[in-house]
């Protein structure tokens, strides 16, 4: 049974042990967990925060730029997460290119 050497390398001791299958699954999950926050703060800040309001508007501001903010940082996790996804599924997909003749 393997131990963790110390609680900075837990989450790297956790991925490491994990098979290919089990990778993609949290892959998976994790992307669907950032896609639905995505859409859940564009939606929120395309159809119900007002737009404009100044210095004067206050709490809808201050919760439109938090939203923003929060939006932008989870696109970007997004990205890298879907870097990992084809990283993992890598082997599929040049196999794939070269039977179509696209990658030799």
């Amino acid at each position: 049974m393997k131990t963790a050497p110390n609680t900075y390398d837990l989450f790297g001791w956790i991925v490491m042990s994990m098979n290919k299958a089990e990778k993609l699954w949290f892959v998976n999950i994790i992307s669907f967990m950032l896609l639905s926050i995505l859409t859940l703060t564009g939606l929120i800040n395309w159809l119900f925060v007002p737009r404009g309001g100044g210095a004067e508007g206050g709490f809808l501001v201050l919760l439109r730029h938090f939203l923003r903010e929060v939006h932008e940082w989870t696109a970007l996790m997004f990205i890298v997460i879907i870097l990992i996804h084809l990283a993992l599924h890598w082997t599929h997909i040049k196999s794939n290119l070269q039977s179509y003749r696209i990658l030799k």
